[in-house]
């Protein structure tokens, strides 16, 4: 009918319907059949047109929800002209489309952008699922694994089976480290992995990174410190040994001259050289008490595990130590909280570690005092720290570390005392890194020095 307007079309039409259907009513009494046929068709062709107007209306509100199910915000929608609640209709159907483009493009940016930080990172990046499907592979990562593609973790077996066992073995927060021979080339990379839950599904991301260089690098450094300290002590002990023979061996010749010229040797002189002889072999058991104590840090024995209360190991220490803290006016004290905290250690390691912490806080306080002229003590705390994991200290109130002796106290050798062969800090650590756990320090000068082990 053309009309324009949804709202007369749909009255106009259905008042034609109603108004055909009742002269049809009167003329099929009194009017010839061709003329009855005619109103027939007129009819049903009234009822199809309005259908089809309804049709096409419920049409574009299909082909809109269309689009938005399947991403497609190309089209615009033009309802225009139908009158009344068509042309806000047709504003908002465009409104909504408009706002799907911007959400589409934002996502397409950061996706963008994240892919490109993804594939310019300085590390190995790699995201498979369960059934080792890769879904997101660096170019770092294609670089340390030498391949222009990967589809499947199962392809890094040819390149390393190692590599492969950790990539399917590790789960959230655990990290490995693999050496790669390649030919003549070896790489040591540090893999880190998570696992991430999406729509369902299981995927694991993990970091690659090769540490050869580093690690080249630190070793080497660590040979470095480790002769200098070597060659630092054995030159203190030898220089004096070696200077004290050449004397001796110029005695010996003079006592071979006084003896051949019939002289006798006076007891002074004697003295003198038993006390050259005491001195070289006092130095010599220095160094024998030296190496012994290099060994003992190179040949720490594997814990046996056990589980452990906190408060036992305190009550051993304060008997072992507590003569010696009262000896030097040292309170030793012990709080705990909760009272029933338990650890997963070698006891006897561990009082060895908390014995030689002590032992250091004494000497401290033994020479410097505390560090505002108040009552001298050490306090053995046992807490819960994060995670409800079991953390011991050891705090005293002396006069505290230097700052620049602070980084360097757990290196083997280095010591602070008047009197210390620098051991005792490194063996601790080595003790706790055997039982996967951990000892830091705090400490500022005039404050006192707070060590704690972390299990």
């Amino acid at each position: 009918m053309g009309f324009k307007n949804f709202k007369l079309n749909v009255t106009l039409r259905v008042l034609g319907l109603c108004i055909t259907i009742f002269a049809l009513l009167i003329l099929i009494k009194t009017a010839y059949m061709a003329t009855i046929i005619f109103f027939v068709v007129l009819v049903v062709y009234q009822a199809y047109a309005l259908i089809n107007l309804m049709e096409n209306t419920n049409r574009e509100m299909v082909d809109f929800l269309s689009s938005i199910r399947y991403d497609d915000f190309s089209q615009t929608y033009n309802l225009k002209g139908r009158g009344g609640s068509f042309d806000e209709l047709n504003e908002e159907f465009n409104k909504v489309l408009s706002r799907f483009k911007e959400v589409r493009a934002e996502k397409e940016a950061d996706y963008q952008y994240l892919k490109n930080i993804i594939h310019h990172i300085g590390i190995g990046i790699l995201s498979f699922d369960n059934d080792g499907r890769v879904q997101i592979i660096n170019t770092v990562a294609k670089r340390l694994f030498k391949l222009n593609r990967l589809r499947n973790i199962e392809d890094l077996r040819a390149f390393s089976p190692d590599l492969y066992k950790q990539l399917k073995e590790l789960r959230t927060g655990s990290k490995a480290l693999v050496r790669i021979r390649d030919k003549d080339d070896t790489i040591q990379l540090a893999v880190y992995a998570i696992e991430l839950y999406l729509r369902g599904d299981v995927y694991k991301l993990v970091t690659v990174q090769n540490i050869h260089h580093e690690l080249e690098e630190q070793e080497m450094e660590a040979w470095q410190n480790l002769i200098r300290v070597l060659t630092h002590e054995i030159m203190n002990s030898v220089t004096p040994v070696s200077s004290l023979a050449n004397t001796l061996e110029d005695e010996i010749n003079y006592f071979k001259e006084k003896k051949a010229n019939g002289e006798m040797i006076e007891d002074d002189e004697l003295e003198d050289m038993n006390l050259a002889v005491s001195t070289i072999k006092r130095r010599s058991d220095g160094m024998i008490r030296f190496v012994n104590e290099f060994r003992n840090l190179t040949q720490v024995p594997v814990p046996q595990l056990e589980h452990v209360q906190v408060a036992d190991i305190f009550g051993h220490i304060q008997l072992l130590m507590g003569s010696e803290c009262e000896s030097n006016d040292i309170t030793l004290k012990v709080e705990m909280e909760p009272q029933n905290i338990v650890v997963t250690a070698d006891m006897e390691q561990i009082e060895q570690v908390l014995i030689n912490l002590v032992k250091n806080a004494v000497q401290a306080l033994q020479e410097n005092g505390s560090n505002d002229g108040a009552e001298k003590e050490v306090v053995l705390t046992g807490g819960l720290g994060k995670g409800n994991r079991p953390v011991i200290k050891v705090k005293d109130n002396g006069p505290g570390i230097e700052p620049e002796a602070l980084d360097r106290i757990f290196i083997p050798f280095f010591t602070t005392k008047k009197q210390g062969s620098g051991i005792g800090l490194s063996l601790s650590r080595q003790i706790m890194r055997q039982h996967k756990g951990a000892i830091t320090v705090a400490s500022h000068p005039g404050e006192g020095t707070e060590f704690t082990l972390k299990f």
